[in-house]
């Protein structure tokens, strides 16, 4: 029985070196059912070789990679995963229609055809060869590829890239329902808002290593960044002269500041300010998070 939770898939000490670049070292990384796993970095962090050792395309120089409690190649492992990467292999002289019914043929128990069209919204597509569409519309077709199979594990590599707002938000709604079903998924964006709105839990690469992981809230915990919001006579010159404050902004009659030290910011703004008001203040999201964990470990 499936349960929700369930690890099933793992890298162990996962090593990759390609010849003096070390892509990946010694990464620990579990990815269970129910759950988006996140995996950010800056290009070169290593986001895309550690799925490819999932995916059984590579194979770790030092430590393990293993998919259903198997080798990632082996055929009862592979059966059940779906896999979105940056570059596809599709016949561009095909159809939408006819791929998605393609694609079907290699599961025993597919989604129906309507299924796949709705999920990923390519209904408008279908008569259309594959080769003579955009960028972000091929990318809708090539999500739709992935999860005609039913996967356990759906892999997604920056998915999103290209895609205009009303497709991407198409996308995340799949992802949650494909999530509730009981579909673990592994995710990689440079879209930090992407990660913050549909991760269970993020790892964070750099240099091939896992400087920072957890949940959303535990990764944002680590940063001690706030932002505070409020309306304000005291110009930004003024405010931005204080020792505590790293940058403020003026948007109209609304200033934003930035500093690790809100409350002494605060009591400084109600001391100069009688007339304050609007005031909040809250925690760095999780691209300030990304932003400061990154800088730090480089």
């Amino acid at each position: 029985m499936n349960q929700a939770g369930e690890t099933i898939a793992q890298l162990q000490g996962a090593s990759k070196r390609y010849g003096e670049v070390l892509a990946l070292d010694q990464v620990d990384l579990d990815v269970r059912r129910g759950e988006v796993q996140a995996l950010l970095g800056p290009n070169g962090a290593g986001k895309t070789t550690a799925i490819s050792l999932l995916l059984g395309l590579l194979r770790p120089d030092a430590g393990s990679a293993l998919l259903f409690g198997q080798s990632p190649g082996a055929p009862g492992a592979r059966s059940r995963l779906g896999a979105m990467l940056q570059t596809a292999g599709v016949p561009d002289t095909l159809m939408v229609g006819e791929l998605i019914t393609l694609f079907r043929s290699y599961y025993a128990q597919p989604r129906t055809v309507a299924d796949c069209v709705t999920l990923a919204g390519v209904g408008d597509l279908l008569r259309i060869r594959y080769g003579r569409l955009s960028g972000g519309q091929q990318r809708r077709v090539q999500f739709a590829l992935a999860i005609c199979g039913r996967p356990q594990i759906l892999f997604l590599d920056e998915p999103t890239t290209g895609l205009d707002l009303d497709a991407r938000e198409t996308m995340w709604k799949t992802i949650r329902q494909l999530v509730a079903e009981n579909c673990a998924v592994v995710l990689t964006t440079h879209y930090l808002e992407e990660a913050e709105a549909l991760a269970d839990h993020v790892s964070v690469l750099t240099r091939g290593r896992i400087v920072a992981a957890g949940s959303v809230q535990q990764v944002r915990a680590r940063v001690a960044q706030r932002r505070i919001r409020c309306v304000s006579r005291l110009s930004e010159e003024a405010i931005g002269s204080w020792p505590e404050v790293r940058s403020v902004v003026r948007d109209g009659e609304r200033i934003e500041i930035v500093t690790d030290l809100a409350e002494t910011v605060v009591r400084q703004l109600l001391f100069e300010d009688s007339e304050l008001r609007e005031l909040e203040v809250r925690r760095a999201g999780l691209a300030e998070a990304f932003v400061e964990i990154t800088r730090e470990a480089a």
